[in-house]
């Protein structure tokens, strides 16, 4: 226990202003999405932006953290596209369940990325292994690969979602006090939590919703 404060204090005297910017905007954006607001996307669209360009800084060089959070980037874009698209008949995208189709989409998403990240992290080439140098590719694949796929189903407003996306969380916690960086790490437990929270007040709206449809 005497070592925690003084390890804490560094790391925090460490960190960037623009990784606290990130942080920052992060948590925005998770609250955003537990409101239900289609505001979290432009929160979304600042903090992966910044963390995309900082992660795949040579320092700290996690060029797989940096390609999940572009992929945030991009899946923000989109996400607040179809949030906001509508005509004057129709009302903004529901939240709704998996369908068995949305299932198999999600699935092969994160298989195809976990196996896709996993061989260039273990197995690339030497120019592609220097490029995106990782001691733990087991554990950044599943990160990433889950990750993609609930950020596919947040983006189509897929009530599990929070599953996908916390099953990444939950192996990223570890992984980013593994890389010595405990502010993030702290950032993903923060997430997990709302993120369990978020996921029981989109089924308390999927259900009424159906209840007041006379869905049983």
């Amino acid at each position: 226990m005497p070592d925690i404060y003084p390890y804490m204090i560094e790391q925090w005297q460490q960190t960037s202003w623009l990784e606290l910017v990130a942080v920052f905007f992060s948590v925005v954006q998770v609250l955003l999405s537990y409101r239900n607001n289609v505001l979290l996307y432009p929160a979304g669209i600042i903090a992966t932006g910044i963390y995309t360009w900082m992660l795949a800084q040579p320092h700290p060089g996690l060029y797989a953290d940096a390609t999940l959070n572009l992929y945030y980037f991009i899946m923000s874009i989109y996400g607040w596209y179809l949030w906001v698209q509508k005509t004057k008949a129709t009302e903004p995208l529901p939240i709704t369940r998996c369908s068995p189709r949305d299932w198999k989409i999600a699935l092969s998403i994160a298989g195809l990325a976990f196996l896709v990240f996993f061989v260039l992290l273990k197995y690339a080439t030497p120019l592609i292994a220097y490029i995106t140098p990782s001691n733990v590719p087991v554990a950044d694949a599943l990160v990433a690969a889950t990750a993609w796929s609930g950020m596919w189903l947040l983006a189509r407003r897929k009530l599990e979602n929070w599953i996908l996306l916390n099953i990444s969380n939950a192996i990223a916690i570890p992984l980013f006090f593994y890389k010595h960086m405990p502010l993030t790490a702290l950032l993903t437990l923060f997430l997990f939590t709302v993120a369990v929270f978020g996921y029981f007040r989109w089924k308390k709206l999927v259900d009424n919703k159906a209840s007041s449809s006379g869905i049983a």
